[in-house]
């Protein structure tokens, strides 16, 4: 048995097996884009992209620095803005004004029910009273 054990110890044809470490692999891209330029690349994976844009009632609208602002740029544009800015402040009037009629109407409301329960409170009273002079 110890012979065998010495036997596979010892290499066949003198040297003992070492391969040598191969070097490590480049990573090679299965895409031909790489080898396009720049412009190229933009216009094939579209990553020229720009502001956000939408199409809102006839008129379009640019999103640049935190504020839609309308392509169009034309005097009605201006002029609808305005009309609009002027009929937010007369909406926000309004409700600023509902807001304080409806407080005042908790209010009213308040003081009827406090007034009704005194009065409520009178009335018990009352009758023990006239049953204690029975």
């Amino acid at each position: 048995m110890e012979d065998l054990k010495k036997s596979l110890k010892m290499p066949l044809f003198g040297n003992t097996f070492s391969p040598k470490k191969t070097p490590p692999r480049k990573s090679a891209s299965l895409s031909s884009l790489h080898t396009l330029d720049r412009s190229t690349r933009e216009i094939e994976l579209g990553l020229e992209y720009g502001p956000p844009v939408m199409n809102l009632g006839g008129q379009s609208w640019k999103f640049e620095e935190g504020q839609w602002i309308s392509e169009s740029g034309g005097n009605a544009s201006g002029r609808e803005v305005q009309r609009l800015k002027k009929r937010n402040v007369q909406l926000e009037e309004e409700n600023n004004l509902l807001k304080l009629k409806i407080e005042i109407l908790l209010d009213m409301l308040t003081e009827t029910t406090v007034e009704y329960h005194l009065i409520e409170k009178e009335v018990e009273d009352i009758k023990t009273q006239h049953r204690r002079k029975k």
